[in-house]
């Protein structure tokens, strides 16, 4: 078992970020999805510990307002695309240069707008993403504002309550939260064929939430489409994703 270690960056307005870091190899930097955590996401459920023994670094930080990050009140905090700001002095402070990346669900959102910024991994994995997720962005930020605006009062049933009772599980800051959910943008169709490297979307067998991840890998120039059990909340729990992605990686 590789040992699991702690360090933290400051990345922009002087927000502290919790960095964790498994394993000795090519480096692997992998983004947790909206009010989850590199524990919950990678490191719980033993995918970090496949990818570690598959010979990789496995980088993974706590976004901005989740996690041990620091969660700031001040709007000013969170400018557009704050998030990929975050990663790009991710990778800058840790003198990345040749390295892999990775993410799931709003890190796989994340990954792609960092790529078409500039960032210039060898391989991209996408988790838990479809092609309109990243298009309609718009509607899938509607629905969590509207848990947080409605938190402690949506009931069994409604299609909010998921949201509601991960955020409880979690103990998020739903103010940092709301603010850093107006920071994140559309990423557009066409913006896709400028993602060149090889790219594996991997997806729960039922996750559905941001559309098809069949779809996005046919749109993409190198991408490759890989099935695993579970849905949006329950794909991260199966050891079949890390698997997948370590089979990837080593191609």
């Amino acid at each position: 078992m590789s040992e699991l270690r702690k360090d933290y960056i400051e990345s922009f307005g002087g927000t502290r970020l919790a960095v964790h870091t498994i394993g000795q190899g090519r480096p692997l930097v992998l983004v947790h999805g909206l009010f989850s955590s590199a524990e919950v996401n990678w490191i719980k459920y033993g995918n970090a510990q496949i990818l570690a023994g598959a010979g990789f670094e496995v980088i993974m930080p706590d976004l901005r307002a989740h996690g041990e990050s620091e969660a700031p009140h001040d709007p000013q905090a969170y400018p557009e695309d704050v998030l990929v700001e975050d990663l790009t002095l991710l990778v800058a402070e840790l003198g990345l240069s040749d390295y892999d990346l990775g993410g799931f669900s709003l890190g796989a959102r994340t990954s792609v707008r960092g790529v078409l910024a500039g960032l210039s991994p060898r391989k991209l994995i996408l988790g838990g993403m479809g092609l309109s997720g990243l298009s309609g962005w718009a509607r899938r930020s509607a629905h969590f504002v509207d848990a947080i605006d409605r938190f402690g009062s949506i009931e069994r049933g409604d299609p909010a309550f998921i949201a509601q009772a991960f955020m409880k599980s979690m103990k998020i800051d739903r103010i940092a939260a709301r603010l850093l959910l107006g920071s994140v943008d559309d990423t557009s169709a066409d913006a896709i064929a400028r993602i060149t490297m090889p790219t594996l979307c991997v997806c729960g067998k039922d996750d559905g939430d941001n559309g098809s991840a069949q779809e996005l890998a046919e749109a993409l120039p190198q991408g490759r489409y890989v099935e695993t059990p579970g849905n949006h909340m329950s794909s991260v729990t199966f050891k079949d994703m890390g698997r997948a992605m370590a089979e990837f990686l080593a191609a």
